[in-house]
Parts: structure tokens; sequence; C-alpha cells
């Protein structure tokens, strides 16, 4: 018997940057998307938190004989 199982979390990452002083809301936001877009935070993007969301099973039926082309 062969079952696919399917997990389903949310995962919130976390990180601490640096960013210029004297930038006002707007730019700090495009800051952090412009840095987040490059790749420029995934070294320093760490698990923060993990939630179970759901688990769910679904069972493949298996032909013992090969298909036929």
């Amino acid at each position: 018997m062969r079952v696919i199982v399917t997990v389903v979390e949310k995962i919130i990452s976390e990180a601490h940057i640096d960013i210029p002083d004297g930038l006002n809301q707007s730019a700090i936001k495009q800051h952090i998307v412009d840095r987040y877009n490059t790749g420029g935070m995934q070294t320093e993007m760490n698990i923060f938190q993990v939630d179970f969301e759901s688990i769910s099973a679904r069972i493949v039926q298996e032909n013992s004989s090969p298909k036929s082309a």
C-alpha cells in the first residue's frame, strides 16, 4: 500500500538587519522588499516559529500489472 501524506505548516522566519538612518516609512519598506527580492536577506533568515496547520493522507491504488503502451 502506498500513501501520500501532506503536512501543512506555517513557518515564520525572522531576520535582524541594519538599514540606513533617516529613511521614512515608505523608504524603509522599499529597502526591505528590495533586499528580500534580491536574496540579500536569505542568509540572515532564521526560523522563528513553526505552527502545525494540518495533516492529511491519501491511499494510492497500485496496479500489480504493468500498463500497456
